[in-house]
């Protein structure tokens, strides 16, 4: 296999594509699109999330410290899209994408019930590191949607149509694995 090199780029892909509220305390609630999220600690639940300070829900969430982070489902593509493209500065997105907001739990941000699932954070530091500055976050509590949960209560997130982002483009999540956790060592019976 031939490769050919490239100079240092973020190409980490695919990567979620999600959508996050956040409130500022003066009870705006604003939406964005985030591609760069990821899990970074178990015990306690924690999320990174990296966001451009000019941004306006960068203001928000540094000012109250919450945010809530809501997965959407691949028939949410395009309101995913819009939000990562317009302004909260003179678009109010939650209302253009016709949103059902839901009070969080923990935090004083709603999160989006359209989403079939929500996390509610609380930012614990914030980290400048150049075009961005990364949120490391507790995740205080998490909101799934009943449908994608079986009566024995195991969630199924391949029913949830989530979706991911890749080198500029939305792709929906294939509902079939191709492996299981452990697969590979898997003792046969």
């Amino acid at each position: 296999m031939n490769k050919i090199a490239f100079k240092g780029s973020c190409m980490l892909n695919p990567v979620p594509a999600v959508l996050v509220t956040s409130r500022n305390k003066s009870g705006k609630v604003n939406v964005f699109t985030a591609a760069w999220v990821g899990t970074v600690c178990t015990k306690p639940p924690m999320i990174s999330i990296s966001i451009r300070p000019d941004r306006l829900s960068y203001e928000y969430i540094k000012e109250t410290k919450e945010f809530s982070v809501n997965l959407p489902s691949s028939s949410m593509t395009r309101v995913l899209d819009f939000c990562g493209v317009k302004s909260g500065r003179n678009t109010d997105k939650i209302k253009a994408c016709k949103f059902n907001l839901k009070d969080s739990t923990k935090i004083n941000v709603p999160y989006i019930e359209n989403c079939p699932v929500n996390l509610e954070c609380k930012v614990k530091n914030i980290i400048p590191l150049g075009s961005h500055h990364l949120f490391l976050s507790n995740i205080l509590s998490v909101n799934v949607d009943e449908n994608v949960i079986s009566k024995n209560g195991k969630i199924h997130l391949e029913k949830a149509n989530l979706i991911c982002y890749s080198h500029g483009e939305y792709f929906k999540i294939s509902s079939k694995p191709s492996g299981k956790f452990g697969y590979s060592v898997k003792r046969k019976k």
